[in-house]
């Protein structure tokens, strides 16, 4: 009996990515890995959620300048005293900055975060849309 294996194209270039990163940290110029996250709005604010799991929230810190929003992470390094040989490592390096641009609309002043169970959430409320208002037109 022949056994069917669904093709997963992107598969492929997953592991691809990996031998290249692994080729790279022998060179010691791998690229860091980034924390997920997820941006989206409701009617009155924009959330960033990062998924910054091992870090504490001191090791955490977030800029706002110019309708950039910009979040930063460094935790201490832990020495461990026996050599470790790798087979496969994707956890979060000890620093990263992930970097949003905001809409004009933002209200950068009120920027407010929480942290739990490894996810940061930034608030960023929006400004009041100017309404229309009528003007009177009046006789010469």
């Amino acid at each position: 009996m022949t056994t069917l294996i669904k093709w997963a194209p992107f598969q492929d270039f997953d592991v691809i990515d990996r031998r290249m990163r692994r080729m790279l940290e022998d060179f010691g110029v791998a690229p860091a890995v980034l924390p997920a996250a997820n941006l989206f709005e409701t009617e009155k604010e924009l959330i960033v959620e990062l998924d910054v799991p091992g870090f504490a929230e001191k090791e955490l810190a977030i800029e706002v300048s110019d309708h950039t929003l910009t979040v930063k992470g460094e935790r201490q390094e832990v020495r461990d005293e026996e050599k470790k040989t790798f087979y496969l490592h994707e956890r979060l390096e000890k620093h990263f900055e992930r970097t949003f641009k905001l809409p004009p609309e933002a209200d950068t002043a009120k920027v407010k975060a929480k942290f739990g169970t490894g996810v940061l959430e930034v608030h960023v409320p929006k400004l009041e849309q100017a309404k229309p208002r009528e003007i009177a037109i009046s006789k010469t």
